[in-house]
């Protein structure tokens, strides 16, 4: 492969700050491991969902996401009805991408999903995962409002089964 003396080879690290007189070398990302990947996951909220649309091109959501690192699962709320849910029940394939605390840092989450039926009854299995992703009710009229809702909503759980986490970091030093 050629290459202009000022531009480096495709595989080599890049620096934002790359000019003519250096030599692009910059720090190199680093690969986050299992645990720090976990925690990203568990640290964020919000995430851009991926599934394949039938033309085989990628769809992206973002969406407000539950990790449970023990179960390696990804728990997204969704309506029975809107693209999402039924483009996972065509074809499962899904990633999350996450970013971490700064630019420079991500995590993803890939696996199969899994789409509930529609949330039933207030207090059937469904509602009650669904109450489980959101912080919790004091007061039990709210939490009984909201388990009627998820029935009138129709509201499913997509679960994504992680079978990869993945992510890099780019340890920048601070300047002052």
């Amino acid at each position: 492969m050629t290459t202009h003396p000022s531009t480096p080879a495709e595989n080599e690290p890049r620096s934002d700050s790359h000019t003519d007189t250096d030599t692009g070398a910059g720090p190199a990302p680093r690969a986050l491991t299992e645990p720090e990947l976990s925690r990203l996951l568990g640290e964020q909220q919000f995430g851009v969902l991926a599934s394949v649309r039938r033309t085989g091109h990628p769809h992206l959501t973002t969406v407000l996401y539950s990790w449970d690192a023990e179960e390696r699962v990804v728990r997204v709320s969704s309506t029975a009805d809107r693209l999402k849910p039924r483009q996972l029940r065509t074809d499962p394939h899904a990633a999350l991408h996450v970013r971490g605390p700064d630019e420079f840092s991500f995590a993803v989450a890939e696996g199969e999903a899994e789409v509930s039926a529609p949330a039933a009854a207030p207090g059937d299995a469904v509602s009650r995962e669904l109450l489980s992703l959101t912080p919790g009710f004091e007061d039990p009229a709210e939490e009984a409002a909201f388990l009627a809702q998820v029935v009138a909503d129709r509201r499913v759980v997509i679960r994504i089964r992680v079978s990869r986490l993945y992510g890099t970091a780019l340890d920048i030093p601070a300047t002052e």
